[in-house]
């Protein structure tokens, strides 16, 4: 029996870093040593004092249900947070907790968009934004921001990107894929085109703020304009900073009308977030910050070797990331040089059979001729994988 699919499933398309992820997994099983750098996750351990505190929360019962938008002592954890690291206030009414940040992404693109309205995205992006906007029967517009403007959108490329139908910008910083974050200065610019929109609503995805090494401290939209809070909804997590991916614990905080509506969408989806990750993530959020340096610190010495020995590699460009675990190189030359490689995912196919290294090709990420390198993975396979592309693309 062939079952007629829904048209918004039929939109959308697999995650290209969770494909290659499983790619690379395949191989290793049928017994190939393929080096994964496909992977968005850091290769730590979580934190004793987080998983302390997970147990304890099982020791003492706490395996029911939660509310739906979390349990109070987390909502109050992360109201903590914003006013520690940022210095915003909100009530528990503006926060609301989900399996992860994509969930809250997700909930808010079902909360607030219809049929027809725009989405602004900045191109790299993320993969999953425009899907996200997709399944929610919008209309993903985007806004392309290259090497040469540093991968970040422009003011003027911003305004002309906002039309009569634009009901979302999307902002990530520091980003995935590109490891680029925008300063003060560059938020601000942005946010006096955004002033003169006031039916649009801003979402800073902020869930690698902590993995910062840039020249200026973290910033949002809400903190360089602190008059576009109000219509900003703000997207973060536990996963990164803390090691915690497979946890899954997002927040979003944001306009109250907007948060609840995105808590009704959850209470019908997946309800409560897991009672014991919650319980972790107070631990990670209103415990010792202290153990993130050392995981930022690793990032930042990896980050430093690999794009040493890309730019020392025929055909291959890539700027220096201000945070995250990802760079952005500039594959092009690379993939004119290559045999029976016309394009970035027929490379990155390449490379992942010939080359035994696994990456994402850039146009995943709305880019082509481009390559997201995850480098969180260890040293050691960094300087193996480093040595087995630069057999094949060869010493510049």
């Amino acid at each position: 029996m062939e079952v007629d699919l829904a048209n918004r499933v039929q939109r959308i398309k697999p995650s290209a870093t969770l494909a290659i992820t499983a790619k690379a997994g395949e191989l290793r099983a049928a017994g190939r040593d393929v080096i994964g750098l496909g992977a968005g996750e850091p290769d730590f351990d979580t934190p004793e004092h987080i998983r302390a505190a997970a147990i304890e929360a099982i020791n003492r019962g706490q395996t029911r249900y939660t509310p739906v938008d979390g349990t109070p002592e987390l909502k109050q954890a992360i109201i903590n947070k914003f006013d520690r690291d940022q210095g915003l206030t909100f009530e528990p009414g503006a926060i609301l907790v989900s399996n992860g940040g994509k969930q809250s992404l997700y909930n808010l693109m079902a909360a607030v968009l219809n049929s027809g309205d725009e989405v602004v995205i900045p191109a790299p992006y993320w993969v999953s934004y425009p899907d996200m906007a997709l399944l929610a029967d919008g209309v993903p517009q985007i806004v392309e921001a290259g090497q040469d403007q540093d991968f970040k959108v422009t003011p003027e490329q911003l305004d002309e990107a906002i039309g009569e139908h634009t009901r979302i910008v999307v902002l990530n910083s520091p980003s995935n894929p590109t490891g680029k974050a925008y300063s003060k200065a560059e938020l601000e610019a942005l946010g006096a085109v955004l002033r003169q929109r006031p039916g649009v609503l801003i979402v800073t995805d902020d869930i690698y703020e902590h993995i910062l090494w840039g020249d200026e401290p973290f910033h949002n939209i809400a903190t360089a304009c602190p008059d576009l809070a109000e219509r900003t909804v703000i997207v973060n997590g536990v996963s990164k900073a803390y090691a915690m991916t497979g946890w899954r614990i997002g927040y979003a905080a944001g306009p109250t009308s907007v948060i609840a509506a995105m808590k009704k969408v959850q209470s019908q989806t997946t309800s409560n977030p897991c009672s014991i990750s919650q319980a972790a993530a107070v631990a990670a959020l209103d415990g010792d910050q202290g153990c993130i340096k050392p995981m930022r610190q690793a990032f930042r010495e990896r980050h430093d070797y690999v794009i040493q020995r890309l730019n020392g590699m025929k055909g291959v460009n890539c700027t220096a990331s201000d945070g995250t675990f990802y760079c952005f190189p500039d594959m092009r030359g690379a993939i004119n040089a290559m045999p029976d490689a016309d394009n970035d995912v027929n490379f990155a196919e390449k490379l992942i059979n010939d080359a035994e290294v696994a990456l994402v090709p850039g146009s995943a990420f709305g880019l082509t001729g481009y390559a997201r390198i995850s480098f969180a993975t260890s040293m050691e396979n960094l300087v193996k994988a480093m040595d087995r592309l630069e057999k094949v693309f060869g010493s510049a």
